[in-house]
C-alpha cells in the first residue's frame, strides 16, 4: 500500500492486481481481523475499514469487468465483513479469510 500524507492509504492496484486470488483475500483478511479487533476494543477503526473497503475495491475492480465469477464471491464477503462489523460480531468471517491466506502461503514458489 501506498501512504501518501499521515493517514491516508490506497493500494497500488497495478501491483495489486499481479497478486494471486489467495494473496489478495488473504491480504483482506489482515484488514478486516484489524478492523474487527479495533471495534471490538472501542478504538478508532476507521482507517483500517477504508484500507478493507479500498482492498475489496482493487479486488472486485478487475473481476468485474472480467465478467468473473468470482467477484460475487468476493462481494458477499465484502457485505458479511459489513455486517460483522455493523450488525452482529461474527467472528466466523474472520475464519473464512484465514484459509485464503493459509492457502497463499501453502502456494509453491513460482
Amino acid at each position: 500500500m501506498e501512504k501518501s500524507g499521515s493517514s491516508f492509504y490506497t493500494v497500488d492496484r497495478e501491483r495489486w492486481n499481479r497478486l494471486s486470488i489467495f494473496d489478495q483475500l488473504g491480504n483482506i483478511g489482515s484488514e478486516v481481523g484489524r478492523t474487527l479487533r479495533l471495534k471490538r476494543e472501542g478504538k478508532d477503526f476507521q482507517g483500517a475499514l477504508i484500507r478493507a473497503l479500498d482492498l475489496f475495491d482493487a479486488t472486485t475492480e478487475p473481476l468485474i469487468q472480467q465478467k468473473s465469477h468470482r467477484s460475487k464471491e468476493v462481494l458477499r464477503a465484502r457485505d458479511q465483513f459489513l455486517l460483522a462489523l455493523f450488525e452482529r460480531d461474527d467472528p466466523s468471517i474472520e475464519k473464512w479469510f484465514m484459509q485464503f491466506a493459509i492457502a497463499a502461503r501453502l502456494k509453491p514458489e513460482t
